[in-house]
């Protein structure tokens, strides 16, 4: 419910800015928009260790000035399909030759999952090189926020209660804490408002530590304090939200 109410506010904001009739293209203006965007990203540090590739979804909020600073906040859901040393996580669970029992008496089919996301702010700059306008070009910001990720256990058709609800959580390794990222990018805005988009790249460090009082597999708490690290590319689309000056006409 508190993230449902962080991403309406996000999506709401810039609604209350909205200005007066304003030409994109002949001067640098305050710009609201909201974007939504995809990204893949490449683990480093310690997350390396515990997972593969993962995506990244999600929306945002800006507000590029009149002096071509940005500043705004942004939603990321992260997920992947790879996660490494499956069987170390779940041994105390695995059969000798490697399987899950269900309740049933049968052998489970399962997959483990990476899920996360990271909520941010971020400020920077816009650079209008190259750009149809003075609202567009290459850009750059910084952000700090809060990351967390765990690990996702899905069973297949039977049931498998120690991999669900409160007994999961002795193996999905949930870990969280501060984290900060740059990115650096090119940002277009159309004069016609038809096409907005931007594309670059993104680099996030993470200070986490493990949210668990116990894992399962070991016994023990994980108090290890982890350096988790997303390095990858997104591209977004951008909503700009302001009122075009209209087309004049001359008659004669």
């Amino acid at each position: 419910m508190y993230f449902r109410k962080v991403l309406f506010f996000m999506l709401m904001l810039p609604v209350g800015f909205v200005s007066g009739q304003v030409s994109i293209k002949d001067s640098s203006i305050l710009v609201p928009m909201v974007y939504g965007f995809y990204g893949y990203q490449s683990p480093a540090g310690d997350m390396a260790d515990r997972f593969g590739g993962n995506s990244a979804v999600g929306p945002g909020v800006q507000f590029k000035l009149k002096s071509g600073f940005m500043f705004g906040m942004e939603y990321n859901f992260l997920w992947g399909n790879r996660v490494k040393n499956a069987d170390q996580i779940l041994s105390n669970l695995l059969t000798a030759d490697g399987q899950v029992i269900s309740m049933e008496g049968t052998y489970a089919l399962f997959d483990l999952f990476e899920r996360g996301y990271t909520v941010t702010g971020h400020v920077g700059k816009l650079f209008p090189v190259l750009s149809p306008n003075p609202n567009s070009g290459f850009f750059v910001k910084v952000g700090a926020g809060y990351m967390q990720h765990w690990i996702r256990a899905q069973v297949k058709d039977v049931s498998v209660p120690w991999l669900d609800g409160d007994y999961e959580k002795g193996y999905d390794r949930l870990s969280a804490g501060f984290m900060v990222n740059e990115f650096v990018g090119y940002m277009y805005l159309s004069n016609t408002r038809l096409l907005n988009f931007y594309v670059g790249l993104e680099f996030i460090q993470a200070w986490t530590r493990s949210q668990r009082e116990v894992n399962f597999d070991s016994g023990m708490k994980d108090d290890a304090a982890r350096f988790d690290a997303l390095n990858g590319f997104k591209i977004g689309w951008i909503i700009p939200i302001y009122k075009r000056t209209p087309e004049e006409f001359y008659y004669y």
